[in-house]
């Protein structure tokens, strides 16, 4: 939290992105930031990745319903748009979408973020991807943090989180290890490039 405090006093908005394995506790650790920073009198947003979700009728389209989660089965063009105007329109009002798990979709417009906003706390698995769209995210962020908890916490979160949306016990264990896991292989990989390491217990 300190050095959030630190890179909100330098003036201009700042954009910080928490990234980490499905699971690692980016969400909960980046609310924890933005309510530390309101307590000190200091606006804050949180814009998540996973806004990005292709809609699952698209995703049917292309086949990937079954692999909900992987890097392509996001918009990464479009978050790297909305980092821009994040970046560059600070003078005005952006507004970001939102993922809601009970509809399993993306919502338009959701999260809006004022010129009065200091900080903008994004989080999300690909944040450190190296190719295509997703390798211009880090420069469009002051810095990243690697999120990183034990792997076997993370991975009865995810099971956890799979069963409180809707499925069995069974179903969720598959996903886990067919879906979650594969994604959590590629994005471990890339860690290594962030700023500092936050671990979670």
């Amino acid at each position: 939290m300190a050095r959030l405090v630190e890179l909100a006093g330098s003036g201009a908005r700042v954009i910080v992105g928490l990234v980490g394995e499905p699971g690692a506790g980016k969400s909960t650790v980046a609310a924890a930031l933005v309510a530390g920073l309101a307590d000190r009198a200091i606006t804050a947003a949180l814009v998540p990745m996973d806004g990005f979700h292709l809609a699952n009728a698209e995703l049917v389209r292309l086949g990937l319903r079954d692999r909900k989660g992987a890097l392509e089965t996001f918009d990464g063009a479009g978050y790297v748009a909305l980092l821009r105007r994040l970046r560059e329109q600070s003078g005005e009002t952006v507004y970001a979408p939102t993922y809601t798990r009970g509809l399993e979709e993306s919502v338009a417009g959701a999260i809006p973020v004022g010129p009065e906003v200091a900080v903008v706390v994004t989080e999300g698995n690909y944040l450190l991807v190296d190719e295509g769209a997703w390798s211009s995210v880090r420069g469009l962020l002051d810095e990243t943090w690697a999120v990183v908890t034990d792997q076997s916490v993370r991975r009865e979160r995810l099971a956890a989180r799979h069963v409180q949306f809707g499925k069995s016990p069974e179903a969720a264990a598959v996903w886990v290890d067919t879906v979650d896991e594969p994604n959590a292989v590629r994005i471990r990989a890339t860690l290594k490039r962030a700023d500092r390491t936050v671990v979670t217990g």
